[in-house]
């Protein structure tokens, strides 16, 4: 079993700091934005998510053109840094972080299991981090929510 993850220093970092943060979420499914509303008081910097699990909720609900889906694949840096950018657009909050990537098993978009990209958007600049996991489908999700908010606990400490 997979350990807890606790995003309590994160939201902590939000609330002190006065800002907002929202999800665009593929391959964690959900699971990112529940981590961080397990935070008692996390409503008070966490304006919401969307999950984007098909490539057609991609270009409905974030506008990630068909175009860049078929030519560049939904993993890949151009769509995670497009997914959180329109994210954090649509929500109007301070940051956003995406998740996209193949839990498996097997492949999919010609990757391999346990190629995930994470992207965090800001008003100034949007950073995209590139993992290789390896285990199980719920491993390679839970690794992958762990990255994301240790990323960006790192990104608000600077």
């Amino acid at each position: 079993m997979s350990r807890a993850i606790d995003a309590t220093a994160l939201v902590r970092k939000l609330k002190r700091n006065g800002l907002t943060l929202c999800v665009a979420e593929s391959i964690t499914g959900g699971g990112l934005a529940q981590v961080i509303t397990d935070v008692p008081g996390a409503s008070s910097a966490f304006l919401g998510g969307v999950i984007t699990y098909s490539d057609a909720s991609k270009t409905k609900f974030l506008a990630i053109p068909k175009r860049t889906l078929t030519k560049e694949s939904a993993v890949s840096e151009v769509v995670a840094r497009q997914m959180a950018q329109a994210a954090r657009a649509n929500f109007g909050s301070d940051f956003a972080i995406s998740t996209t990537g193949v839990a498996g098993p097997g492949k999919a978009y010609g990757q391999k299991a346990g190629t995930v990209w994470i992207a965090i958007a800001s008003k100034r600049e949007t950073i995209a981090i590139a993992l290789e996991l390896k285990g199980t489908r719920s491993e390679i999700r839970h690794a992958t929510i762990e990255s994301a908010i240790a990323s960006f606990e790192r990104i608000l400490s600077m």
